[in-house]
């Protein structure tokens, strides 16, 4: 047995390298901006400190949505040219695998504790595919009522939430059991989604936009029905866009960590409405740019990164002066976008 005084010694050494390797293991992740280029092949990631361009991940066609692994290893593309879930290194911005699906993809979640990816499929008749994140192997497909545009996790991870514009509905599946747990039928096509929670952390509402309204509905995630429509104000003395809507004049929503600010984007009038939670009573607005489409948020909740389709860039604006601070290049037709906290080299 070894003596009390050298097992201290080790002890003492052990403690001192776990202090001196916490700070760089930390220091080796940083928070990007993903932004997919709908119209391209490649996908660009910006540093929110320097609000410029630090990586590009290449050879991804017609990328769709993006997600990113909780521990920051990776990030998952969508890939509607081969019907793939994209696997990338976070740290070499490499494609380690391409997970086949069972049709044609759109958007894409992860679960909480990262070990799921879902994978909405947007072939007819339309399905949730579930992707296992230790095997990168398609482990299941969901049903669901109508081709899917969207999917996204709710906060507390309990539920994985669809949405389809061919059929209106949106079906909510348990993360646990992967099932389908309830749907609700919408008037129109669903478009971009988030929530707002409890203070127990559990959903309280989900936020929809749908096809040509100008504005979002509010469905009470207890009782599955829509409890609130909000139309966006109009600005007669703007122009007013009608070309290229695809049939969504307001395609793009988030809410802030915080819970107390919903954002929305209006392709109308090329602008960002902020509302307060969760009353739902306006806030303001700013000009954002040509067809603003998806946006995403810094973790602290004070930047939003809007994709502005019609002009190949992204504007990061202060979320509280309404204000735009940068104006940053990516490529062609940049649309959907995510938020993570990446390794980087």
């Amino acid at each position: 047995m070894a003596p009390i005084s050298v097992v201290r010694r080790v002890c003492t050494i052990l403690a001192t390298v776990l202090i001196i390797v916490s700070p760089l293991t930390a220091a080796s992740k940083a928070v990007r901006i993903i932004q997919t280029n709908a119209a391209g092949d490649n996908v660009h990631l910006i540093d929110p400190a320097t609000n410029k361009v630090v990586g590009i991940v290449e050879n991804i066609e017609v990328p769709h949505g993006v997600t990113t692994a909780p521990d920051g290893t990776r990030v998952y593309f969508t890939n509607e040219s081969l019907s793939t879930v994209d696997v990338v290194d976070a740290r070499t911005l490499k494609i380690v695998k391409r997970v086949p699906l069972t049709g044609h993809p759109n958007n894409i979640a992860v679960s909480k504790d990262g070990r799921k990816v879902y994978a909405g499929i947007a072939s007819p008749p339309g399905a949730v595919d579930v992707i296992d994140t230790a095997t990168l192997t398609n482990v299941k497909s969901v049903k669901v009522d109508g081709r899917v545009h969207n999917v996204y996790v709710t906060p507390d991870g309990k539920y994985a939430v669809s949405g389809s514009v061919a059929s209106s509905v949106v079906t909510v599946i348990d993360t646990k059991t992967d099932e389908v747990a309830w749907s609700v039928k919408l008037s129109a096509g669903v478009r971009p989604m988030t929530f707002d929670t409890n203070p127990d952390g559990s959903t309280k509402r989900i936020f929809v936009q749908l096809s040509d309204f100008h504005g979002f509905v509010a469905v009470d995630f207890a009782t599955h029905k829509e409890v609130a429509r909000i139309q966006l104000p109009e600005f007669p003395g703007d122009e007013k866009e009608l070309e290229g809507l695809q049939g969504s004049p307001s395609h793009g929503l988030a809410v802030t960590a915080d819970g107390k600010t919903l954002l929305a984007t209006s392709k109308w009038y090329g602008r960002l409405y902020t509302y307060s939670l969760p009353d739902l009573k306006f806030i303001g607005s700013v000009v954002a740019g040509s067809h603003p489409e998806w946006i995403t948020l810094t973790p602290d909740g004070k930047t939003v990164y809007v994709a502005l389709a019609g002009d190949d860039e992204v504007a990061a604006i202060d979320i509280k002066a309404l204000k735009v601070v940068a104006r940053i290049k990516v490529g062609y037709v940049p649309k959907r976008n995510g938020t993570g906290l990446l390794l980087t080299n």
